[in-house]
């Protein structure tokens, strides 16, 4: 079914379905065909989201940077973010529940602000995650070397694994790029296959972080007051500025719940499940990491000598578990970081297969080929996987790899989020969401809705995100800019984001007209609410 057909079925309410609808018909009522197979369950759904946010990756990979700039108050960063995007995530239920389509958040976007701003938003997206799957990939590198120093390939094992170090960054490209192949490889197998991997990679993460937050609360070496002081925080300067710094950490880990709807397709009753599993896994990481946080800041050996600003977590692992015990809580890190690059490329690929399949990216006839035998987008998920590789290679080297990159790529996934939570904030004052009043999931139950409260979770979360933004995209030095006297690497990050808006601007600009874009639903629909 064509992006028109699509555009005049989405907009009418879902109750207008029968209960039990089959997945397929459901499906076609929003404008296509079931072509990518359905084969994930309710705990694959939240594994989905939970590996993308991944608390072992992600903690392990930047608890440095966070404690580095802020000490040991940067914690309270942390339930200020989760505060925030659980805000993001109850927006996002309501929309998975409204529609369950692969590319989510280029097709949220598109149906409720107009094809324009929906390109753009998806767009961003593509760079966003091709992005996040590099820098999840390189966390390989905060880890392995730490079980066994043969890992450090670059230099040999007396080289500094560190990831700021010239050896340690080289080294992490080079990891990054092997597990890179290994997770392409699973991307295109098969989608049960996938969700395999990904469930039992999140359970090994699960008893990973039990284990982890059990064990260092068992070990103190101070009291949980120890979050009330700033003890290891960098010197000179405003503390409020390293404070809001250091959130960069909790920033980067509490994204990528939105990968439970870009899986809608392919999951059995997304209506009533999508919702519950993009909310659960923001909560589920949310306390999790919180523990796991304030565990490793009672346990470390120190505060100030050092070495938990450039060690992070696997050096505390390291120092107070022993080599075997140690390197054992360690490996569950390394199939976390596994689980949560497979999660983040899948979720680029059914982003690209999204777009592609409107024809607004280039060779989208490609791109939106589904394989009949593993029922896959192969050729966009080899597209993300090659983008990842290319943008560690052009970045070897670079001391900053780890800050920079992450600081870009959230920066980016959160502007993509803004251009959903910001025009849904809008449908939400005009009046226009309740023509889904009465919506109805799989069951015949009334699906997921914030109701009277929609307004104003919607008006903070889009204050939140956009106040974010500009913290990410602060031009700092610590982050960006590891030299201190590069100017145009300070302001990489604003550079990049304006250098891949151009691109995109001109590539649209030059072939909107033979995009089968969603642009009818929203463009009538704006319209109607004005009218």
């Amino acid at each position: 079914m064509s992006g028109a057909a699509a555009s005049a079925a989405a907009p009418a309410p879902a109750a207008a379905l029968a209960p039990a609808v089959p997945e397929a018909a459901a499906l076609a009522s929003l404008g296509y065909r079931q072509e990518l197979r359905r084969g994930v369950g309710s705990f694959s759904s939240f594994a989905a989201g939970f590996s993308f946010v991944s608390i072992l990756t992600t903690v392990f990979q930047l608890f440095g940077l966070g404690f580095g700039f802020g000490g040991a108050a940067f914690f309270w960063t942390w339930p200020l973010v989760f505060a925030g995007q659980l805000l993001v995530a109850l927006n996002f239920a309501q929309l998975a529940a409204w529609w369950p389509v692969s590319g989510a958040i280029y097709q949220w976007s598109t149906r409720l602000a107009g094809k324009v701003l929906g390109w753009f938003t998806g767009w961003t997206m593509i760079v966003g995650q091709i992005l996040t799957v590099a820098v999840a990939a390189v966390a390989l590198q905060a880890v392995l070397p730490s079980i066994w120093d043969g890992f450090q390939i670059v230099g040999g094992s007396q080289a500094d694994p560190t990831p700021t170090s010239s050896t340690g960054a080289e080294n992490a490209v080079l990891l990054g790029c092997l597990l890179l192949v290994v997770t392409t490889v699973v991307t295109i197998v098969s989608v049960r296959v996938m969700a395999l991997v990904t469930s039992a990679g999140v359970v090994v993460e699960l008893v990973g972080v039990v284990a982890l937050v059990a064990l260092l609360f068992f070990l103190p070496k101070r009291s949980a007051t120890v979050v009330l002081h700033t003890t290891g925080a960098a010197s000179g300067g405003s503390y409020v500025f390293a404070w809001l710094a250091s959130a960069l950490m909790a920033a980067y880990v509490l994204v990528g719940f939105d990968a439970a709807g870009e899986l809608s397709e392919e999951t059995h009753a997304p209506r009533r499940t999508t919702p519950k599993t993009i909310v659960r896994a923001v909560a589920v990481s949310g306390l999790g990491g919180g523990l796991l946080i304030l565990a490793g800041l009672i346990a470390a050996p120190s505060l100030s000598d050092g070495h938990l600003g450039s060690g992070g977590l696997a050096w505390v692992v390291s120092e107070r578990f022993g080599s075997v015990l140690g390197r054992l809580l360690l490996c569950t890190v390394a199939v976390a970081v596994f689980a949560c690059t497979l999660a983040c490329q899948t979720a680029g690929a059914r982003m690209v297969f999204s777009m592609a399949r409107e024809k607004a990216l280039p060779f989208s006839g490609t791109l939106a080929k589904v394989s009949p035998r593993t029922g896959t987008p192969i050729t966009a998920s080899l597209v993300v996987g090659v983008g990842a590789v290319a943008a560690l290679i052009v970045n070897i080297g670079q001391t900053a790899l780890f800050t920079a990159l992450s600081s870009l790529c959230i920066a980016m996934l959160y502007l993509a989020y803004l251009g959903v939570t910001g025009p849904l904030l809008w449908r939400r004052l005009s009046g226009w969401t309740s023509r889904f009043d009465g919506e109805q999931d799989e069951d015949g139950r009334a699906v997921f809705s914030l109701g009277r409260f929609g307004v104003v979770v919607g008006a903070v979360a889009v204050l939140y995100q956009a106040t974010m933004v500009v913290n990410l995209l602060w031009p700092r030095t610590a982050v960006y800019d590891t030299t201190g006297h590069t100017w145009w690497l300070r302001w990489s990050g604003v550079l990049f984001i304006a250098g891949a808006t151009a691109v995109g601007g001109l590539y649209y600009a030059a072939t909107h007209r033979r995009h089968r874009v969603l642009g009818s639903l929203a463009v009538g629909a704006v319209a109607e609410a004005a009218s």
